[in-house]
């Protein structure tokens, strides 16, 4: 099952895509979470200390990795990281961060602007991953794509099969969100979910819901929680979340929702 969790920026993608594949691992499924984003921290909420963190470097910004797969180096021209070969196949035993024993993250990061300018050869890189890389059908991709509408142009979204669409519990959010999903739609993804994040007041949140979305899209709240302000303040991963807080007790119901649709998709395979 691939998973793309996609939103405008600051609406908490990066939260829910740690916290979804903390506990997607912690129920026995092999998960690989790739940070996409042009300011890559899902190493962080997954718990990897700062110090170590700051030190990853993204495959798009790994020289040395494009002249060897490609035989240029970044910023030599746009073909650069598109002429990747099928070679792909070991980049996530060889740059993979295991957080756990059935989570492992990638950090795929975007490129400098001084060089191509946006993040074509990240997204291409991840989707020489889809392609190749992902071996059985037991695996599950996490993605914690690039704030806004990018990932919808740059040949990544038609290959997933979910997509997590998260807004803030705002008007104007949620009329971003209702485009993407519209992108999302077009490419004929599957299953479209809607996640209204740092929801306080869950009546006002359905009420704006109501008003943007006609169509009977499916959605889920996710209520806002002090907690996730002072694991960050302390330096801590998602996974010293409490158990009882409202966050992951939502979020785990939009996991419990993911694990339904993967028992269906290896039914209808049979």
């Amino acid at each position: 099952m691939k998973i793309l969790v996609a939103g405008k920026g600051g609406v908490g993608k990066t939260t829910i895509s740690a916290l979804l594949s903390f506990l997607l691992s912690k129920k026995g499924n092999n998960v690989l979470a790739l940070d996409t984003d042009s300011v890559p921290n899902l190493a962080q909420s997954l718990g990897i200390p700062y110090e170590e963190a700051e030190k990853i470097i993204p495959l798009s910004k790994n020289e040395e990795l494009a002249k060897e797969r490609t035989g240029a180096s970044p910023g030599e021209g746009w073909g650069v990281l598109f002429s990747l070969t099928p070679k792909v196949d070991d980049l996530a035993n060889k740059y993979g961060i295991k957080i756990n024993k059935n989570l492992k993250l990638v950090v795929v990061g975007s490129i400098d602007k001084s060089k191509e300018g946006c993040l074509c050869p990240s997204i291409a890189l991840a989707r020489a991953f889809l392609m190749h890389v992902f071996l059985s059908k037991k695996d599950i991709i996490v993605v914690d794509s690039e704030a806004g509408a990018e990932v919808f142009g740059r040949g990544l979204a038609e290959k997933f099969n979910v997509m997590l669409c998260v807004s803030e519990p705002s008007l104007k959010s949620m009329q971003i969100s209702k485009k993407l999903i519209e992108m999302g739609m077009e490419l004929n993804i599957s299953n479209i979910l809607l996640i209204i994040n740092k929801v306080e007041d869950i009546l006002r949140a359905a009420n704006i819901y109501k008003k943007v979305f006609s169509e009977n899209i499916p959605y889920r709240i996710v209520r806002y929680d002090t907690s996730l302000i002072r694991l960050e303040d302390e330096g801590k991963g998602i996974n010293k979340l409490p158990q009882d807080s409202p966050f992951y007790k939502d979020v785990e119901n939009i996991c419990k929702k993911i694990i339904s649709l993967k028992k269906m998709s290896k039914a209808s395979s049979i």
